[in-house]
């Protein structure tokens, strides 16, 4: 069971979550509560407790300063978060200590539940990963013996082991694979790592494959030789479970080449041709599967021409547009892709880009991009390079939205005041606003707006209108809905404005009434 604290300076929400909450249904206990942050502080320095159900607003020690003290000296501990409508940025605060769970007081049972479902969840699956991880190292310390691993890298890697090397060391491990058909697996680990993680990659694909009869690590990849029993299928579902357990628990991608069948004594020339498949990454991309099919379907592609047009991404990141930018740039990519060039004729066109963005910046900026040139040509896919791309088009761009964005903030602010006079007027639209008070585009208003907003003009409008609505219901008890609905701008049809009300506030407007 996982120990809760709940803390409220209200007695009665205090009984009332104590009383009504089906706390063992999720795996849980309450061990105690609190009338404040510093009653609680003191519970959870003697006690400990898993999660803490805390109100935002206490006298003492609020709620915010509590998950700030508690993360201090329990940093695992966590929190689910009661509040008032009004009090959203105290739960932004809360969010940046790492709580994420924030309640709408009055909260009921299933809400609270849910919530702590979630966390148990959470809780559980950090044991399970730390479980995993102590497993995988338990298991490392029963890798095959080293000369085990060095006969098969020289196996493969030595021209001068014959077939009756094969023979002599088959005997001498007792594998008597002579006759068998077999394929090789190639892993390549993306990005960077330790050395342990081959080992862990190793040791996943052994559980997960069927017998495997040899595996060895050669330079910076895992080499594992497999029998085949004729399933395709099979195989690449084994793959594709070892790929995902192994980036579920160490965030890196591999990717997977696999060898044609051969008999055992041809390991050397089915690696040669795993290589091979791997070094068709740089097309193909990093991560999954490649075969020898992969390699010659790739190769049947009728090669184009290639020919772009630089405008296209240099224009819109002159004019602070990253969304176009990255639209030509993946234009490029996908008619470079298609071209299949060499490869170092392909990187030469991304440098020619790359170097075509530079002259978009500053002098400081351009010393900067240019001492960046050599990460080109030591990518190893063609991926890596249109992120490199990528991210330097969006610094660049970004700067000259910067430079831009002062005349557009301009315009929204003239948008908000505008919708602030027009209130009440039914007919506020964006197209009303543009054609009758900016004398603009209406498209390019809207878009403008939801760049600088981050939101609809409509549903912006609407907020507006019902923050009002709550102020006036606050402040005038007597005020009608049907009248509330004509004065926000809704017309004679005070049930949509309810509608409207309930989705925002979370409640219906006499219940808010009755709140205030």
């Amino acid at each position: 069971m996982y120990k809760v604290l709940l803390v409220d300076d209200e007695r009665m929400i205090l009984e009332g979550i104590s009383a009504i909450v089906n706390w063992q249904s999720v795996q849980t206990s309450l061990v105690g509560t609190a009338r404040n942050g510093i009653e609680a502080y003191a519970f959870v320095c003697k006690h400990a407790p898993d999660i803490i159900i805390s109100d935002i607003r206490m006298p003492g020690m609020d709620g915010l300063q509590l998950v700030a003290k508690v993360k201090e000296t329990h940093p695992g501990t966590r929190f689910i978060m009661l509040s008032g409508f009004d009090e959203f940025e105290y739960a932004q605060i809360a969010m940046q200590y790492g709580v994420k769970h924030y309640l709408l007081k009055p909260c009921n049972e299933n809400s609270i539940l849910k919530a702590l479902e979630e966390i148990v969840a959470e809780y559980r699956q950090e044991e399970s990963k730390e479980d995993f991880i102590q497993a995988m190292r338990t298991n490392l310390q029963k890798v095959l013996p080293h000369v085990k691993e060095q006969f098969l890298k020289e196996f493969v890697t030595n021209k001068s082991y014959g077939s009756r090397d094969w023979d002599y060391y088959q005997d001498l491990f007792g594998l008597h694979a002579s006759g068998k058909r077999v394929r090789l697996l190639l892993f390549r680990l993306e990005g960077k790592f330790e050395y342990e993680h081959l080992f862990a990659v190793k040791n996943i694909a052994e559980d997960i494959l069927d017998k495997p009869l040899l595996s060895s690590t050669i330079a910076e990849q895992v080499l594992i030789v497999i029998e085949d029993h004729g399933s395709m299928e099979r195989f690449q579902e084994q793959i594709k479970e070892i790929r995902r357990i192994f980036t579920l628990y160490y965030k890196i991608d591999t990717t997977v080449a696999l060898s044609e069948v051969g008999e055992i004594v041809e390991a050397r020339r089915l690696y040669v041709q795993a290589q091979d498949c791997l070094s068709h990454r740089f097309y193909l991309g990093e991560g999954g599967l490649i075969t020898l099919r992969d390699i010659l379907d790739a190769s049947s592609v009728s090669k184009v021409e290639f020919v772009y047009d630089e405008d296209r991404i240099l224009l819109p990141i002159r004019a602070g547009n990253w969304e176009e930018a990255e639209a030509g740039i993946d234009a490029f990519h996908h008619e470079l892709a298609n071209s299949r060039l060499d490869v170092q004729t392909t990187k030469s066109y991304v440098l020619q880009l790359y170097i075509s963005m530079t002259r978009l910046c500053t002098e400081q900026q351009m010393k900067v991009y240019m001492g960046r040139i050599g990460h080109i040509t030591q990518m190893e896919t063609l991926q890596a390079n249109i992120e490199l791309l990528k991210d330097m088009a969006h610094g660049i761009a970004k700067l000259n939205f910067e430079q831009h964005k002062t005349k557009h903030s301009q315009v929204v602010q003239k948008v908000m005041d505008i919708v602030i006079q027009e209130i009440g007027n039914a007919e506020l639209s964006l197209n009303w606003v543009a054609h009758r008070m900016l004398y603009m585009n209406p498209d390019y208003l809207g878009k403008l707006f939801k760049k600088e907003t981050g939101e609809r003009f409509s549903n912006y409008v609407v907020t507006v209108r019902i923050m009002k609505a709550m102020e006036l219901i606050k402040n005038q008890d007597d005020i009608k809905m049907f009248e509330l609905a004509e004065q926000l701008g809704f017309g004679d049809n005070p049930q949509y404005f309810s509608q409207v009300f309930k989705k925002i506030a979370g409640c219906a407007p006499s219940e808010y009434k009755k709140m205030s």
